[in-house]
């Protein structure tokens, strides 16, 4: 499958080439450090690809193994990382696509649509409030015999108890809102929302085979893993998520898995107004409303700061902090997060595009300094059109 964005080069698409190769010595420097093992980084503005690179290793080779026997593998142009919770945008975006269906309003509650959702106050949560994580049910968890029992989900969450009333608060759910937004695709449609991604989001934009919700067998091998920073000189793999079960399982809140280059491809797409490459997937009224500030200068109580919460990504805004889009990002600049490892955002009023994904879940300290010295130089690099 052709990648849908053609190969280009910064000075060709108005990119200053000067601050993006500072930001590719900055990751370079981190990998030497020991920060982590591996990563990838992509640019694109207006439609075209103008910096795709891979960095250090995908999977650490075990004590004495040499990278390419017993398990080590370089990080290169087909490897995958898990991309947490930038996740949540795609997951987000099936649910737009809903809207524009015509078979819900984002004023919907979800218990409109999953009736047993109403269960222990729940029933007038609507689908702004759950995808702007105002929801009131932060710390809910969904066991692992829930990733492929989907009945057994749906029961789950309408099992769901409230920490707080809905829309009293802004806290950041790691995972369980968007739970909720899988069954709220599955009762809707019929379909699993993995499918329902495939079909309506990644395989339309000629993305089926760089960004997955749910990752299939034969993909595996490209899958890099994910470790904890290092203990006595080496990374600690996290075996709960290497393995085939997560990687098949397609958390909706953090459980996909992508290349840099599909997702600047689908934050081109964003950026676009929801076409890539003559596909269009969404309307650019949509993308206009869910990129809206809905929390404003509210703090979110998870993260310590205003957010400027959109249905899905957050914005840049005005304050004066910004986390991991970079702090000279223009106001409208959105996108979200990976847990200690990744950042993906679009900037509309350039048109350009950067996903980042790294392969170690670093503390939220280092993460969120690294991330503002890289967007910020990948923004450094725009030049007027």
């Amino acid at each position: 499958m052709a990648f849908p964005l053609p190969e280009s080069n910064p000075e060709a698409l108005g990119l200053d080439p000067r601050p993006l190769e500072r930001m590719c010595a900055v990751i370079e420097r981190h990998i030497a450090e020991g920060h982590h093992p591996g990563a990838q980084v992509a640019v694109a503005r207006n439609g075209r690809l103008a910096l795709f690179r891979s960095f250090g290793t995908a999977r650490v080779a075990p004590e004495g193994a040499r990278d390419g026997d017993a398990g080590g593998r370089p990080a290169d142009a087909r490897s995958l990382f898990l991309m947490y919770s930038n996740t949540k945008v795609v997951t987000a975006a099936a649910v737009w696509m809903l809207v524009e269906d015509g078979l819900l309003r984002f004023s919907d509650t979800v218990a409109g649509h999953v009736p047993e959702f109403a269960a222990n106050g729940k029933g007038e949560i609507t689908v702004l409030q759950l995808l702007t994580h105002q929801g009131g049910f932060p710390s809910a968890v969904v066991p692992e015999a829930c990733w492929e029992d989907h009945a057994l989900l749906r029961k789950t969450v309408s099992n769901f108890t409230l920490e707080w009333t809905p829309g009293s608060k802004v806290r950041y759910h790691p995972a369980a809102a968007h739970w909720v937004s899988a069954v709220l695709i599955e009762a809707i449609t019929g379909m699993d929302f993995r499918a329902f991604i495939r079909d309506r989001i990644t395989a339309p934009l000629g993305l089926a085979d760089e960004v997955f919700v749910g990752l299939p067998a034969g993909q595996l091998d490209r899958a890099a893993d994910i470790y904890d920073p290092k203990v006595d000189g080496g990374y600690v793999p996290r075996a709960g998520e290497n393995t085939a079960a997560h990687h098949a399982a397609g958390i909706p809140g953090g459980g996909g898995y992508g290349s840099a280059r599909g997702m600047a491809a689908f934050y081109q797409m964003l950026a676009a107004g929801g076409a890539l490459n003559g596909a269009r997937v969404l309307a650019p009224r949509t993308i206009e409303f869910v990129t809206r500030n809905f929390t404003g200068d509210r703090i979110d109580e998870y993260m310590g700061l205003p957010m400027c919460r959109g249905i899905g990504p957050h914005s840049r805004g005005e304050h004066p902090v910004a986390r991991g889009l970079g702090t000279i990002a223009h106001p409208r600049t959105f996108g979200h997060g990976g847990v200690g490892s990744s950042y993906c955002w679009a900037d509309p009023a350039s048109g350009a595009s950067f996903a980042f994904f790294s392969n170690c879940r670093q503390t939220e300290e280092f993460h969120n300094r690294r991330m503002d010295v890289i967007s910020s130089l990948a923004h450094m690099s725009i030049l007027p059109a």
